[in-house]
């Protein structure tokens, strides 16, 4: 691994202007998960490192029914899978979180760092998109905020310029009144990444569907949301047959590379047969 110069900002206005100063030279470290593995493959080799460890404003997670769900950016895996706000507003949050690799992983990575690393499959992003979620990013002269739906660009790219900062992600508090889930293909070890994931969240009234979404990773370049899919189920009832018809247009929105973990019809052909059954979960769980 290439030696390199590290900063330790102790403000996100101190941060940006350095990673602005640095440009290309430069690189962030949130949890390290991904940064310290590409860097000793050979794959990344910053001469200036940016750790976030020391800026108190990217940490913690904070959240009400009234006002939503805002997670710091440097708020780790582990902390979303266990903190209580979001096991009690955003269950389908949580149950994402754990999912992710081991406890060890679980306890360095971030939620910035995830985001910004724009694996397509990973799992935080596509449970994100459907809490409808919006990051906020943050540079030397301005601060923007982005949905988590329209973040990701391609493989590892993101709309994030080289200059800003992903500082936290706010969950609306429109979002947090569905019923949310989310199921893992995975054909190896519970570390290893997943063949297909499929995030969804439901609101049903008076025994019709109110509102929808269905969002996949390992689908594609990005993870994706399922429009179609989703308008298809809003009106409807919750039929098995209805539900079945809806997870038929996933693989639609898809288009997912060949892989040692299943070729692309493959990948297509799990992504409706897992959306049908989690729709059919959740469902079940809105009767109760």
């Amino acid at each position: 691994m290439r030696p390199f110069r590290y900063h330790r900002p102790g403000t996100v206005a101190e941060a940006a202007q350095l990673i602005a100063d640095l440009g290309e030279d430069g690189a962030i470290l949130a949890g390290g998960t991904s940064l310290m593995t590409l860097a000793r493959l050979g794959l990344a080799e910053p001469q200036h490192v940016v750790g976030l460890a020391g800026v108190p404003e990217l940490c913690g997670i904070e959240g009400n029914s009234g006002d939503g769900i805002t997670l710091g950016a440097m708020a780790t895996l582990r902390q979303v899978e266990t903190i209580p706000p979001v096991r009690r507003l955003a269950p389908g949050l949580a149950e994402a979180a754990h999912q992710v690799a081991t406890v060890r992983i679980r306890n360095q990575a971030t939620v910035g760092g995830t985001l910004v690393h724009a694996d397509p499959s990973q799992d935080l992003p596509p449970m994100l998109m459907v809490y409808d979620a919006v990051a906020r990013l943050t540079g030397p002269t301005r601060t923007r905020e982005v949905p988590v739906a329209e973040l990701f660009v391609d493989f590892f790219e993101t709309v994030v310029d080289p200059d800003e900062i992903l500082t936290s992600v706010h969950l609306p508090p429109a979002s947090l009144g569905v019923i949310a889930g989310y199921l893992k293909f995975l054909p190896r070890t519970q570390d290893d990444y997943a063949t297909i994931s499929v995030a969804a969240g439901l609101t049903v009234v008076d025994g019709c569907i109110d509102t929808a979404r269905i969002a996949v990773a390992g689908g594609g370049s990005t993870p994706q949301r399922c429009r179609e899919a989703e308008s298809a189920l809003v009106g409807g009832g919750t039929d098995v047959a209805g539900l079945a018809a809806a997870a038929d247009l996933v693989p639609e929105a898809l288009d997912p590379v060949s892989d040692a973990r299943g070729s692309g019809d493959y990948k297509r052909e799990m992504a409706r047969i897992s959306t049908r059954r989690l729709l059919q979960r959740l469902v079940s769980e809105s009767a109760t």
